[in-house]
């Protein structure tokens, strides 16, 4: 069994159901390789909300993917794809979100389906590793923030910007696997990513970005990586605001979306158990190209993935 996206010279874009690149929309994982989900939840939010609007709004902005990428993957031909819905949250229940959207995410791990999501705040992150790391597992995180942060306001342990500090406390990450990339910004405090690189993360700033340049970065990433199960979050404000607006916490400076492109490109092959993208806050953007740009990295995403079937 296979499953193609709506054909757009049959069907017009603005017709029909949306669902991720007009997919079928299905409830069983075991149907697919890859599971395309939603994770419509910013209970974890510190700065601007509405991200929990992302999933839908990227759903309706992937009409506009096609089937095949500028590497000439089709990932239709390798993997059966579906779109598997929403996990449930609770919009006034930060915990009962989080048990909620792991239980949801553990079903597809059990079914054999490799979960790509739609978020959502960073926090959805963490869940979804609580459900597939069954061991230590490798990150490539792209991000303008390290998330490694301890606690907010007293102590609040669960927000979107301490998911990893909180996945290497309960062992879901192998802090010596782990690579964050076009981290810049101002800081809190001089401490900030103290507890990230003593942990054993790699973290390239994004003038490290500039100066070193993308194969080099890339490949010193696959090194670390390696072939172990990884798993790949993408928060839309590594990209500079200019190419993604709508999202929480912009800062300017980032990478542009034909870098970032270029940068998911480079981790096809990789053994990649998970992914998502998340803070597109829809909101912020009445045009439509910030969840345009996060459907089109869930779709490099599943390329990198099925490019590794090929």
């Amino acid at each position: 069994m296979t499953f193609e996206p709506v054909d757009a010279a049959v069907v017009p874009r603005f017709a029909g159901i949306p669902s991720f690149m007009r997919l079928p929309v299905l409830t069983d994982p075991a149907l697919v390789d890859v599971a395309l989900v939603g994770v419509p939840f910013d209970g974890g939010t510190t700065n601007r909300p509405g991200a929990r609007h992302g999933p839908r709004e990227i759903r309706n902005q992937s009409s506009l993917m096609r089937r095949i990428n500028a590497n000439g993957i089709c990932p239709y031909e390798h993997l059966r794809v579906a779109d598997l819905g929403d996990a449930p949250v609770n919009p006034i229940d930060l915990l009962d979100s989080l048990s909620k959207i792991e239980a949801f995410f553990a079903a597809l791990r059990r079914a054999g389906a490799i979960p790509i999501a739609a978020g959502g705040d960073h926090l959805i992150t963490l869940p979804i590793l609580r459900a597939l790391a069954t061991s230590p597992v490798g990150l490539v995180h792209f991000d303008s923030h390290s998330d490694t942060n301890d606690r907010y306001f007293g102590e609040n342990l669960y927000t979107h910007g301490t998911p990893f500090r909180r996945a290497v406390e309960e062992g879901l990450l192998d802090p010596k696997r782990c690579v964050q990339i076009a981290i810049r910004g101002s800081y809190y405090q001089h401490t900030d990513f103290d507890f990230a690189r003593a942990a054993g993360f790699r973290i390239f700033t994004m003038d490290e970005v500039m100066d070193h340049g993308i194969a080099e970065i890339m490949g010193e990433t696959s090194a670390i990586i390696g072939d172990a199960p990884t798993y790949v979050s993408f928060d839309i404000d590594s990209l500079d605001p200019a190419y993604a607006p709508g999202t929480g916490t912009p800062e300017i400076g980032g990478l542009t979306a034909r870098e970032a492109q270029r940068m998911l490109r480079a981790l096809t092959g990789k053994n990649i158990i998970g992914a998502d993208v998340v803070e597109v806050a829809p909101p912020f953007d009445p045009s439509g190209l910030t969840a345009l740009t996060g459907a089109t990295m869930m779709f490099e995403l599943l390329c990198a993935i099925a490019g590794g079937r090929r």
